[in-house]
């Protein structure tokens, strides 16, 4: 039996469990790859200042995002197609949040939907991700039902007007569900469990979508309608608009850039994520964690900023307080849990990053995360 330590123990047995397309969506980038893999790697040169002799007791990651209480500062990204990674993986991992105590986000692109999500947890809030598209009647929609499932929170991504192309996806024929091509239905007769998962649920198309818009009926003719719809017009009026429709909590996805940052504060959001997308838009982008301190410097006392990208660890998410994000989302470690282990693996992920928190914020001798800050980090090793 494998024994399960770090999130990368859960990358290596989702690998093997789940379909190569499925896999490969969730753990690439676009064209070349550089800042996915640089918004890892950069997290390696930032070094802790290690501190002894001091009263370790009485511990506790306990925080707040956007005024809501969370057992860490930790949140569930949202990330589309969840529920191939694992049959009704969105339900699941929102489970696997609610019980530990943390926010989950469901993506428009999800497999389950909005209303399969609420369902499956009770009603307990969660959070919802939208794209601004060119059918704002769908839009307009969309937050009716997002409000009507008691979602707590709108993550309204900015930084995907126009897809970047991800060469593995083109290669792999992605789709869901997958189409019955030879190489695909190789590929997936050794995957008998994530098989008989599927068999058991009748969630395998874009629950959000399917049903919910004119002449999108089944999956044949979403691909066709998702190509024409992302909006390239997109702009800060139409923020604000979206603002003035939800009305509620608003959190701003997709800010890389200084100026960028300010004009969401000027649009009223409740917090911004520093995020290029997991590497997955614009390629040679900069690292999230590099691009966090000058935004943070810029804009941290009058907006909460968040980020995420390349977080594959507690240590990572500890550096990225300490560098000022208020919280810090996770979406490929969760994803890995998930299709490594279902429910149960995206909490050993939620636990993995905890207890890396907690033993890393203990030696670097601090016991609340109010008193994380670049003290912990070692001089000279982070960016400004």
């Amino acid at each position: 039996m494998t024994v399960i330590t770090n999130i990368e123990d859960l990358r290596i047995l989702a690998k093997k469990r789940v379909p190569r397309m499925f896999y490969d969506y969730a753990d690439s980038g676009s064209w070349t790859e550089s800042t996915y893999r640089a918004n890892a790697s950069d997290f390696q040169k930032i070094k802790l200042r290690q501190r002894v002799a001091i009263n370790m007791d009485n511990r506790s990651t306990a925080s707040t995002m956007i005024g809501q209480q969370v057992a860490m500062p930790v949140a569930l990204a949202p990330v589309g197609l969840t529920g191939m990674q694992h049959a009704d993986g969105e339900i699941k991992a929102a489970n696997a949040a609610k019980k530990f105590g943390v926010p989950f986000t469901l993506s428009t692109m999800s497999i389950c939907s909005i209303e399969d999500v609420a369902k499956g947890t009770g009603n307990h809030p969660f959070w919802f991700q939208v794209y601004v598209i060119r059918d704002r009647g769908f839009i307009e929609r969309l937050i009716e039902r997002a409000k009507a499932a008691n979602c707590s929170a709108l993550v309204l991504t900015l930084d995907l007007q126009i897809i970047g192309q991800r060469h593995k996806d083109l290669k792999n024929g992605l789709s869901a569900p997958p189409k019955p091509t030879l190489a695909n239905l190789i590929n997936l007769a050794t995957k008998i469990r994530w098989g008989l998962g599927m068999l058991g649920t009748p969630r395998r198309g874009f629950g959000n979508i399917i049903g919910h818009v004119d002449g999108v009926t089944d999956p044949s003719n979403l691909s066709a309608w998702t190509t024409q719809q992302f909006d390239p017009t997109l702009n800060w009026a139409d923020v604000e608009w979206i603002k003035k429709r939800w009305g509620g909590k608003l959190i701003l996805k997709g800010i890389q850039d200084v100026e960028d940052a300010r004009l969401a504060v000027d649009s009223g959001a409740d917090a911004l994520i520093v995020s290029n997308h997991g590497g997955r838009q614009l390629d040679g982008a900069e690292s999230s964690i590099n691009a966090l301190p000058p935004i943070v410097d810029a804009v941290g006392k009058q907006i909460e900023v968040h980020m995420d990208g390349g977080v594959r660890s507690g240590q990572d998410v500890l550096k990225a307080v300490a560098l000022g994000a208020k919280g810090v989302y996770i979406g490929r470690p969760f994803v890995y849990g998930l299709g490594a282990m279902g429910e149960a693996g995206v909490t050993k992920a939620l636990e993995i990053i905890h207890k890396e928190m907690d033993v890393t914020m203990a030696l670097c001798g601090k016991t609340r995360i109010e008193q994380i800050d670049k003290s912990i980090l070692l001089p000279g090793s982070y960016p400004t």
